[in-house]
């Protein structure tokens, strides 16, 4: 099938990896400091974290818009991605070139499996030949990788995932031109659960649910009561609903942006309706998701909805998504139980700050930058 396994991700919760040691990697030796680098379609966020007994400290944290460009194409979109890459590495005045990046949307897909029992020679084959019913790209120019959990019983189970090679070189060549040496390839979904259970240590038996809303795609994140991932990506997110705004009210999409973004109250009045009926769709694709997810898993009722995401900080949004759901969504910020690292000297001020208003759009770098190498 042409897997390529040098390049597959550790893509599996933390409590998860003592099983068996996932790639989308390339081997590297006598080097472990790495940074999360979270490569969006608006911005790019730089987090670095260092453990020690005290905990977790964020050794860097940086974030840079994507600066539109008036030209179109992949290739401008490219540059103008690498040149806010390099901000982000000037922002955060890191000496490390390490980094583990991540990947989401219809090239990507990750899915439990299970199987009868079997020798462990067969597993290999059994998940190539899954890969290929499940995922919607020809997994013969994929990478696809794969987890075994334990089970008690004879079964084989686990996750499998898989990404395009594209998607994945892509990934590479971009952390290249910035001066980058990409160690880790991940999945935003599993960035997102190893970040929950790694800072906010949920009780075991417990279902976690997460949402990171950007700007052209949301991330739905479960970690199941059994400690079994799933993810789902929706194109359906905060572009999207700028332009449903913008329709309604008969303005520019920059000015409901800009408004959404900074705006005052004054300025933010007259669009609350709209953004109201903009956020039914999430609120049903929530819905949904959670009834397929209970539905397939016997998963009890979630006790709220963790909300990240640069979207998730615009004014009223979560309020907003409150009123339209039937369990409570409240807004998570990764690094309120995290400190910053006390040896750090430079630029202080501006990671605190960072980290302050912008923590929540900075979930999936956190989760990267957890990851070893």
């Amino acid at each position: 099938m042409g897997t390529r396994r040098d390049r597959l991700c550790r893509g599996v919760p933390r409590h998860m990896e003592r099983l068996r040691s996932v790639g989308f990697k390339h081997i590297l030796f006598g080097r472990s400091d790495v940074l999360g680098l979270d490569v969006g379609c608006a911005s790019v966020k730089m987090i670095g974290l260092r453990k020690d007994d005290a905990g977790y400290a964020v050794t860097a944290a940086g974030i840079a818009e994507i600066e539109a460009s008036e030209e179109n194409g992949g290739l401008i979109q490219r540059r103008d991605t690498v040149r806010a890459i390099r901000r982000c590495i000037a922002q955060t005045a890191v000496r490390t070139k390490l980094v583990v990046c991540s990947l989401s949307g219809p090239e990507v897909v990750v899915r439990d499996f299970e199987f009868p029992s079997m020798v462990a020679e067969e597993i290999q084959g059994a998940i190539e030949l899954e890969a290929s019913e499940v995922c919607p790209f020809n997994t013969g120019y994929s990478a696809v990788d794969y987890q075994l959990m334990p089970d008690e019983g004879a079964e084989v189970h686990g996750i499998l995932v898989a990404a395009t090679n594209d998607l994945i070189d892509d990934r590479l060549n971009v952390a290249k031109e910035a001066s980058l040496d990409c160690a880790i390839i991940d999945v935003d979904g599993l960035a997102l659960l190893n970040c929950f259970t790694e800072f906010e240590k949920p009780e075991p038996g417990k279902a976690v649910f997460i949402l990171n809303i950007g700007s052209e795609r949301a991330t739905v994140a479960i970690l199941s009561e059994e400690g079994r991932p799933f993810v789902r990506d929706m194109t359906y997110a905060g572009n999207a609903i700028i332009e449903l705004i913008a329709s309604e009210n008969e303005c520019s999409v920059e000015d409901v942006r800009r408004v959404l973004v900074g705006g005052t109250a004054e300025e933010l009045a007259p669009f609350r309706d709209s953004l109201r009926r903009a956020c039914r769709k999430i609120a049903d694709d929530v819905r949904s998701t959670s009834r397929f997810h209970k539905s397939q898993h016997n998963t009890g009722e979630f006790e709220c909805v963790h909300v990240c995401g640069g979207f998730a900080l615009v004014d009223g949004f979560v309020e907003t998504l409150n009123e339209e759901l039937p369990i409570e969504a409240k807004i998570w910020n990764p690094f309120e139980k995290v400190r910053l690292d006390p040896k750090r000297k430079r630029n202080e001020s501006e990671a605190e700050d960072i980290l302050r208003s912008q923590g929540p759009a900075m979930a999936v770098a956190a989760g990267l930058a957890l990851r070893t190498v």
